[in-house]
């Protein structure tokens, strides 16, 4: 019975008590330099499927953003320029209507393509954000074609 009493003492001593906080001692966080944080490619892909380049602007990736906005608004004034051709060919009644029909279709194609390609680029780069940048070509002794790769192992 008093081994039994005394066991009790001890648990309720040791047990924590409901008001108590549990912040006694937290586990060790890294510095936040040490921190990776990755963008989420989805999210870029959704930016520049929306609006292209949005995503590669997102990315600093400004250049390749701007050529992607560059060619949509070459694409959308293309394919405006061929709705007011075709509305004035049909007036006319020409043959040349139906051609300048599927040219408006092509336009139109390549809206969609610019708007896909816009957005996988932007996945793509998402990912490969974190490779090494440091990447060069240099000739071979000799005048030897071929490719190589260095691969720094730390000790």
């Amino acid at each position: 019975m008093k081994l039994l009493a005394v066991a009790l003492v001890v648990l309720v001593w040791t047990a924590p008590v409901a008001a108590q906080s549990s912040g006694g001692i937290q586990s060790p966080r890294p510095p936040a330099d040490s921190v990776v944080r990755r963008p989420a490619p989805l999210n870029f892909f959704f930016r520049s499927l929306l609006i292209p380049g949005w995503g590669q602007a997102s990315l600093d990736r400004k250049l390749t953003g701007g050529l992607f906005v560059a060619f949509e608004g070459v694409a959308w004034s293309m394919m405006l320029k061929s709705n007011i051709e075709q509305r004035y060919l049909d007036k006319a009644d020409t043959t040349t209507a139906t051609f300048r029909k599927s040219e408006r279709q092509d336009w139109i194609a390549l809206i969609v393509f610019n708007h896909l390609f816009s957005a996988l680029e932007a996945y793509v780069s998402a990912h490969l954000l974190d490779f090494p940048g440091d990447l060069h070509a240099q000739a071979l002794p000799g005048g030897r074609t071929g490719f190589g790769m260095t691969v720094r192992m730390p000790h």
